[in-house]
């Protein structure tokens, strides 16, 4: 049996008179001896545990898709099962007055396959990469319809982020940014290369907020420096939805005429924007890189797999939804799906519809397996790289490791890049991991924030589409917000 303790960042201890005991070393230090007693018990048998892999977590988002223990199976490229397996115990969920059960029907299920504890439970969709899973129905639903998910909460959403409020909005660093953006313009200008119209483009516009503070500070530079730059200006907003975008337009105020609308889906916005090619001189993307979909790679004794999961509802779950919305349970899977065609009109009533919306996702769980990869299996891979390029990446990764492909942000960021002017340059402010080393340190999703799904995106991964597409991509910490795990990627076109 190898242990891998998976929260070497530091976290916050369960606080005094909770359920769990005080601090992470003395829980772990009980899963391990609960561990140890029961294989001595005789309750796994030793041949198995020689492939046994058993990892200790902390799950910083509250909400997310696991239980306090998890049993992951191996299958190989043509899905017969393996004999590497692995238990995930979320030291922030564990109850310790249930550890010996739950450990002790996780190394059942290992030796034996799923018991009893498994009747009862609905399945969403079938075992399938991350990217394909049925949980991007759930974040595709929430965007379309976030005013209605907002009214139902009583809260915008970006009051689900950490601290209450996007880190786009702080007033320093908008500042800052606004000053960086000049700096350029009076760059070209001064060469007699500023073009006629100025264009900036926001992806994922949000509540309008920061576009509102980044265009008030603009003019108001403008009018202190009397550059005339402001009148020159063409603001493209970019959202998946309309209701989003409207709302922003309004926020932006005196500055609305300036604003073009462009509905888009992110991972693509050159689709919609290609007679500015070339031509936009700032792209800002804030807190959208992580809301896109993902594969996660699993590299473990020297060979690579792909995690896949299946989304369920566990019995108990089922039992209160059928219950509380007066379903019967034979009958809610099939009504869980209407959901994702119609939303909350899948019920009579609109905010009966929104409760079940909303119950349903709270309750959403993913069981995961993982599949080794065939050498020649570049499915995986996002479009644009190539498997040599997975190389690199797991070059610099640790020997075991669990990793994001971040699909969705890559092929954003690729689509992207062909709108920027030669002097252009893309700010993108997100939870990204820089090197492949910070995989080992904590859990970095999937979670889900609000009505979306969320995870870090894979930074070294971008460096490696930015190379390929001509551009060097440079992290730097986000130093507005303190404790804030938020970067700033940047982009500068190689030489």
């Amino acid at each position: 049996m190898i242990l891998h303790i998976n929260h070497i960042a530091r976290t916050q201890p369960p606080k005094p008179g909770g359920r769990a005991p005080k601090g992470l070393g003395e829980l772990s230090s009980r899963v391990v001896g609960t561990l140890v007693g029961l294989i001595e018990e005789r309750h796994i048998e030793p041949r198995l545990l020689s492939s046994l892999r058993v990892h200790l977590d902390w799950l910083q988002y509250k909400a997310n898709f696991r239980e306090p223990v998890v049993v992951r199976r191996t299958i190989d490229a043509d899905g017969r099962p393996m004999s590497l397996a692995e238990i995930a115990i979320d030291l922030r969920q564990i109850d310790p007055e249930r550890l010996d059960w739950e450990l002790g029907e996780a190394l059942r299920v290992v030796a034996h396959g799923p018991g009893l504890a498994d009747d009862g439970r609905i399945l969403l969709d079938d075992f399938r990469p991350l990217r394909q899973s049925v949980i991007w129905k759930f974040n595709r639903l929430f965007w379309e319809r976030v005013g209605e998910w907002e009214a139902a909460s009583g809260a915008g959403f970006e009051a689900a982020l950490p601290g209450g409020k996007s880190t786009a909005n702080d007033e320093q660093a908008v500042a800052d940014t606004v000053a960086t953006f000049f700096g350029v313009l009076c760059d070209l200008e001064k060469h007699g290369q500023l073009p006629p119209e100025i264009y900036a483009l926001e992806i994922g516009v949000g509540a309008g907020t920061h576009a509102r503070m980044w265009l008030d500070r603009f003019k108001a530079v403008d009018d202190e420096q009397r550059s005339g730059y402001y009148p020159r200006l063409r603001c493209i907003f970019g959202d998946y939805s309309q209701f989003t975008l409207e709302r922003a337009r309004e926020v932006a105020g005196p500055h609305a005429p300036l604003v073009t609308l462009a509905p888009m889906d992110a991972l693509n916005p050159f689709k919609v924007l290609p007679a500015y090619r070339f031509k936009v001189l700032y792209v800002h993307v804030t807190n959208v890189y992580d809301n896109l979909d993902f594969d996660e790679l699993v590299r473990r004794d020297g060979r690579v797999s792909l995690v896949e999961g299946r989304a369920y509802l566990a019995s108990a779950a089922v039992e209160r939804l059928a219950a509380d919305f007066g379903v019967e349970p034979v009958g809610l899977r099939d009504l869980i799906h209407r959901l994702l065609e119609v939303g909350p009109a899948v019920l009579p009533d609109h905010d009966r519809g929104m409760a079940f919306w909303r119950a349903v996702w709270a309750a959403v769980r993913l069981e995961e397996r993982l599949r080794l990869l065939d050498d020649r299996d570049d499915g995986h891979v996002p479009p644009g790289l190539t498997t040599f390029h997975l190389d690199d990446l797991l070059a610099e990764a640790p020997d075991d490791v669990r990793f994001h492909i971040s699909r969705g942000a890559a092929e954003s960021f690729a689509n992207t890049l062909p709108l920027l002017h030669p002097r252009g340059y893309l700010e993108v402010q997100d939870i990204f991991v820089s090197s492949m080393e910070e995989y080992r340190q904590s859990f970095r999703g999937p979670g889900k924030l609000d009505g979306s799904v969320v995870a870090w995106v894979n930074g070294a991964l971008l460096r490696a589409v930015g190379r390929r597409a001509g551009y060097d991509v440079h992290f730097v910490p986000y130093t507005y917000r303190p404790g804030s795990r938020t970067s700033i990627l940047h982009t500068t076109q190689r030489a």
